[in-house]
């Protein structure tokens, strides 16, 4: 029945021209329907007859008919096209199984015929099949685009918060530095008040000697007066009569200090220092602030460098500091080596001194973003650590590595350890007579690094730090190590 339809289908909506189904079906007037290029071209061969017939019925018409569109047929030509598609080409059976094998539809003479033996399914089972994993993808697509859709908005949130918090940083930043400034007016109007004081006393000072000087000399003229006088009298006598009644001179005034030109020098010199050490401490907390107002180093996180040269532009200039070296170790070449000795060396008391353990720390303290490496002989401990570790003592709170106060890396032969309160992890890595140290003191990343021709990371400590951070160096018996010069 289905394949007599499908058959009855065909004659309606085929083209007795070309013997194939419709396409832009159009109506003569004697009823019958034909594509309109099928049509078209049958009557444009006898163009040069008057009459134009119809090809199945013969019915002549005079003139050539216009063509229109026959909108019944082309409503009845699409679903046949689709029927057609579902129809096997070898058996004319509408393909109503599926070879999952050859993955395509096939008719019930198909799946015992070429595909016998093949995994084979109704179309409505493999379209059930189909219709689950559809859905289940459906579900996973619109399961990951609650998920963007979530980060999405997490993103715009940590935008405004970003937005917010740098706003306030802003706002909050102008506000110090509008006290500081006031703070800063008002000291430079406190010492212009002082100065102008001093300035005061110290001209009412002068001018009051220049007066008594003034008057002196008025006495001293008067006296050599009276004297040239009495010098000029002729008679012995008279001369000798009137000599003793001369009144005695008066005591001289008292050496005069006179102020130097640069007496306000030492003024200048206080504020200077003031400004050297204001200097010392916006680049100790990295604000950067130049004197020009040109420059802010806002305190946001930066992506650790990637080559050497990237390192060096943070490379920080440390020494070693002898208040903290141990009574074995030996400073030498500026303060930046230090050598195991087998004699004591005779340093002077100081309570920073590491009495027990061959450590020395420098004298810099690091914050913000540093870089700097150590030049090894053999086995050395490359390390940081707070200023209140402890220093006298044998005990593990003195050790770098062995308290939450310090971390090492401990540089052997042939192989790394990383060292922090007590917990030692190997480290992998190439070895190298040089070790470089990054320090992001804001963003808590201290990262180890082998240095040769390339740099490799050894190790990286993500933490937060909450004092500023001073580099350290642990010696073994023989050995030695260099801060190095990198500018």
């Amino acid at each position: 029945m289905a394949q007599k339809g499908i058959q009855l289908d065909r004659e309606t909506i085929s083209c007795s021209i070309c013997l194939d189904v419709l396409k832009d079906p159009v109506t003569i007037p004697c009823g019958h329907s034909y594509c309109m290029n099928c049509i078209k071209s049958f009557w444009d061969e006898g163009d040069e007859k008057e009459t134009h017939s119809c090809p199945q019925c013969r019915q002549s018409f005079t003139p050539r008919p216009v063509l229109l569109k026959n909108t019944i047929k082309l409503k009845l030509v699409e679903p046949s096209k689709n029927l057609q598609e579902n129809v096997c080409s070898r058996h004319d059976e509408v393909m109503k199984m599926f070879c999952r094998t050859d993955q395509q539809l096939i008719c019930y003479l198909c799946s015992v015929d070429e595909h016998k033996g093949h995994d084979t399914v109704s179309a409505a089972a493999e379209r059930a099949e189909r219709q689950r994993e559809l859905e289940g993808s459906r579900q996973n697509i619109q399961q990951r685009i609650q998920d963007r859709e979530k980060d999405v908005k997490l993103l715009q949130q940590q935008a405004e918060a970003i937005n917010l918090s740098a706003d306030k940083a802003v706002e909050d930043s102008e506000k110090i530095f509008t006290e500081l400034i006031r703070l800063l007016e008002k000291r430079s109007s406190d010492v212009e008040q002082q100065v102008r004081s001093r300035q005061k006393s110290e001209v009412s000072r002068v001018k009051e000697l220049q007066e008594k000087l003034e008057q002196e000399i008025t006495e001293l003229k008067r006296k050599d007066a009276e004297l040239k006088k009495l010098s000029h009298t002729e008679d012995h006598n008279q001369f000798l009569h009137n000599y003793p009644s001369l009144s005695p001179l008066s005591q001289p005034t008292s050496s005069i200090h006179i102020c130097p030109l640069s007496c306000f020098e030492d003024v200048t010199a206080a504020v200077s220092e003031v400004r050297d050490k204001l200097q010392d401490v916006l680049r100790e907390k990295r604000t950067n602030v130049s004197l020009t107002g040109t420059e802010v180093d806002v305190l946001l996180p930066q992506p650790e460098p990637e080559t050497r040269a990237g390192f060096l532009k943070y490379s920080r200039d440390i020494t070693l500091d002898p208040n903290t070296v141990n009574t074995w170790l030996l400073l030498s070449q500026g303060n930046r080596k230090a050598t195991v000795m087998s004699e004591q060396q005779s340093y002077s008391s100081h309570p920073d001194r590491f009495t027990d353990w061959p450590q020395v720390l420098s004298r810099e303290s690091l914050t913000g973003r540093c870089y700097w490496e150590v030049k090894r002989s053999r086995r050395v401990k490359v390390a940081v650590a707070y200023k209140n570790i402890s220093r006298a003592g044998g005990s593990d709170e003195c050790v770098f590595g062995y308290n939450d106060k310090s971390w090492a890396l401990e540089c052997n032969n042939n192989s790394y350890t990383f060292c922090y309160n007590n917990v030692q992890t190997p480290v992998s890595g190439p070895l190298s007579s040089r070790v470089g140290v990054y320090l992001d003191h804001s963003a808590g990343i201290l990262s180890f690094y082998s240095v040769s021709e390339t740099m490799t990371l050894l190790h990286r400590v993500q933490t937060t730090f909450t004092q500023p951070l001073y580099a350290g160096l642990y010696l073994y018996y023989g050995d030695s190590a260099e801060l190095c010069k990198l500018k």
